[in-house]
């Protein structure tokens, strides 16, 4: 899994290059200060040439920096598309247990256009939506059959299925954090979910005008539908009633025979391939990972009329890049999250990227000008100051109040002893007796 989610390194760069590069400019530039003073105070001019050298090539590179970013939110605020449509992978699993009949129904009231499910085949031949290989994640086989917990999924029947609770791992779990603001009934309605069947999706889907996405696992050689599970599939969604244009038909196996029976499905790949071989396949939809199609490619399928749908698409951010690249559609598992999205989070054209680039070299440039000019200044005024100089200010600038304890000892003295010992006690304490002025030594 973390392989495939280092793209999303240099995916979030096209989300965040340009306030990136604002900040790195910035602390460069406040940089200034330090390196000014490190060169004004240096002594060897190879020393003061090479820092110089090192700090203005980083500076010179920020400052080129912006032409090499490169973000799809740079684009005229005509050319931005409508917003991309949602569609509820797994229902909305965030709120509710995932592939479940409540699922969906939060899915629907989060105004998803879409509904996706994971499909497969029970062994008495009933699709059913579950995710996993085996049931031990969302369901409480370990109670009801241990010894079977680790058995493929689709080797159990219906009735089976039906018979095991796919809601208290969620509450038990709490997989994103969300248990704690339920109300008590609706930790009721979560805990007592059951397994949902395919059919159950898709009357649910046509109750609300959502089209349907599944992709189906084939059963393993040993299962009694192993040839025929694309057949039993088709049947299912036939006997549902969904419409033909809301389902999405994603398996490639006997596509031909599939396009025969319901010519209106809409033909489905999982798989990046060439337009020229989606078009002969009679294939007018993708379904990617978000990291498989570039900008470009995005653009590119859209002016031919090929639909992409990326997954799996959770983060305002993600989304708001995504809409800018011109996507059709996203599969997310956060509809909640993504509904509140109304807008890009930053759009800027060509020309506002320029202007603010060029004023922010400018003001970066005259700042590190003046800090410069300023240092040498600075230090130049403290050269002016020899040793000795120094340490006669620093005598001249004794206290006051030293002084008029030294007048208060002299005055005691000569009316004690006479003018010559308190003239001692002036040379004693560094005045001269006659100018009354520190003596440095």
């Amino acid at each position: 899994m973390w392989g495939e989610e280092w793209d999303v390194i240099s995916i979030s760069l096209q989300a965040t290059g340009p306030f990136l590069h604002i900040g790195a400019l910035a602390a460069v530039t406040a940089l200034a200060w330090l390196v000014a003073g490190m060169v004004a105070r240096a002594e060897r001019t190879r020393f003061q040439v090479v820092l110089l050298l090192v700090y203005l090539s980083v500076l010179l590179v920020l400052y080129l920096t912006p032409l090499s970013i490169s973000s799809p939110c740079i684009m005229d605020h005509r050319d931005l598309k409508d917003r991309p449509k949602v569609i509820g992978y797994q229902g909305a699993p965030m709120l509710a247990p995932e592939n479940t009949l409540l699922s969906f129904q939060r899915a629907v009231q989060m105004s998803v256009s879409g509904l996706e499910a994971d499909v497969a085949i029970s062994f008495d031949g009933v699709p059913f939506l579950m995710r996993d290989p085996n049931l031990r994640r969302t369901t409480d086989v370990r109670k009801v059959f241990p010894e079977r917990q680790f058995d493929d999924a689709s080797l159990f029947n219906w009735t089976d299925l039906r018979s095991l609770n796919a809601g208290q791992w969620f509450l038990k779990d709490d997989p994103f954090w969300t248990v704690e603001s339920m109300s008590a009934q609706e930790r009721g309605r979560v805990g007592n979910q059951t397994v949902c069947s395919l059919e159950q999706m898709l009357r649910m889907a046509a109750r609300s005008n959502c089209s349907a996405l599944f992709t189906v696992r084939r059963p393993p050689p040993e299962h009694p539908y192993y040839h025929s599970w694309v057949n039993i599939t088709l049947e299912t969604v036939l006997r549902s009633d969904i419409p033909q244009n809301l389902v999405m038909w994603t398996p490639d196996w006997d596509r031909d025979m599939v396009r025969q029976e319901a010519p209106g499905f809409r033909q489905t790949s999982v798989e990046k391939q060439s337009l020229q071989s989606l078009q002969r396949k009679g294939i007018t939809h993708l379904l990617l990972r978000y990291n498989q199609a570039s900008t470009g490619d995005i653009r590119y399928l859209s002016l031919n009329n090929m639909s992409l749908t990326l997954y799996t698409v959770n983060e305002p951010w993600l989304y708001s890049l995504l809409w800018c690249s011109g996507v059709s559609s996203v599969s997310s598992e956060a509809p909640q999250i993504l509904r509140d999205v109304l807008s890009p989070l930053w759009l800027m054209s060509p020309d506002e990227y320029c202007l603010i680039w060029i004023a922010t070299d400018l003001i970066s440039f005259a700042v590190v000008l003046g800090i410069f000019v300023f240092q040498k200044w600075r230090m130049s005024g403290m050269r002016s100051y020899n040793p000795e100089q120094i340490m006669l200010s620093a005598a001249v600038r004794r206290s006051s109040r030293d002084i008029n304890i030294m007048k208060e000892k002299l005055i005691f003295s000569e009316v004690s002893n006479g003018v010559g010992s308190a003239e001692e006690l002036y040379m004693e304490n560094g005045f001269d007796c006659y100018t009354n002025q520190s003596i440095t030594h």
